[in-house]
């Protein structure tokens, strides 16, 4: 029997008892289950292969669990359809951008919206990305496999915003960028968090970037959450200083 939906001062996101089995049948979750209220940022960090990826595709209806349930806004969505799920508000920056690299910046970032084909919304959301990426703007023509690390991440993260999500999830937004670049990209991510309330889940492999920037964090390993916490509790833990901070 479905549990009864969470009520409307619940969180946003609800994860619960989440079991994801990669193709050969081991499980990449093994039970995972996490909260997440409205307007928060959350850090989820662990090692390589901990199912840090693979919860978010969980997530954004990219891989299917084969248990446990997962709520967004009081609605059960872990068999909703991946475009549904945008519709809901939910997006995902994946690791490695996904990008069309054929396709210009302005197109890459139309495709974003797709799941709202309205012209205002579409020009509404494009002036909001340029505002916020204004590298982005200069290379609207230039085709998008033509971009550096750093302005490709920024147009993986511009072209998840046009679809104007409550949720946004980031898979290693700083992966083989250069440090000015990153420190760009962190910027926006802080001023979408504190100016705007936008709620984010953010997958990062500079533990200590994710932690300073996000209110609270977990812990994967191995497919499970062993640790939760404010960041400062988890930065100040013995488990996360010589497991990821080398201290």
């Amino acid at each position: 029997m479905a549990s009864a939906p969470s009520p409307s001062t619940g969180p946003l996101l609800d994860v619960r008892d989440l079991r994801v089995a990669y193709a050969t049948g081991v499980l990449a979750l093994q039970g995972v289950s996490l909260r997440i209220g409205a307007g928060e940022m959350v850090a989820l960090v662990g090692a390589n292969g901990a199912g840090k990826s693979t919860l978010l595709k969980a997530i954004a209806g990219l891989v299917s669990p084969q248990a446990g349930e997962i709520w967004f806004d009081s609605k059960r969505t872990d068999a909703v359809e991946a475009p549904d799920r945008v519709r809901l508000g939910i997006a995902l920056v994946p690791e490695g951008r996904r990008l069309f690299a054929r396709l210009t910046v302005a197109e890459n970032l139309t495709l974003g919206s797709a799941t709202n084909a309205d012209p205002a919304h579409r020009r509404e959301m494009l002036a909001r990305v340029f505002e916020l990426f204004p590298r982005l703007s200069e290379r609207a023509r230039q085709r998008a496999g033509t971009l550096s690390g750093g302005e490709g991440q920024m147009l993986a993260i511009g072209r998840a915003l046009m679809s104007r999500p409550r949720f946004l999830m980031l898979d290693e937004p700083s992966l083989g960028i250069m440090p000015r670049l990153v420190d760009t990209i962190m910027d926006v991510l802080r001023r979408l968090h504190a100016r705007e309330g936008l709620t984010m889940l953010l997958v990062e492999q500079n533990v200590p970037s994710a932690l300073g920037l996000a209110d609270r964090g977990y812990v994967l390993q191995t497919g499970r959450v062993v640790m939760e916490g404010t960041s400062a509790s988890l930065l100040g833990s013995d488990l996360v200083r010589k497991a990821y901070l080398g201290i």
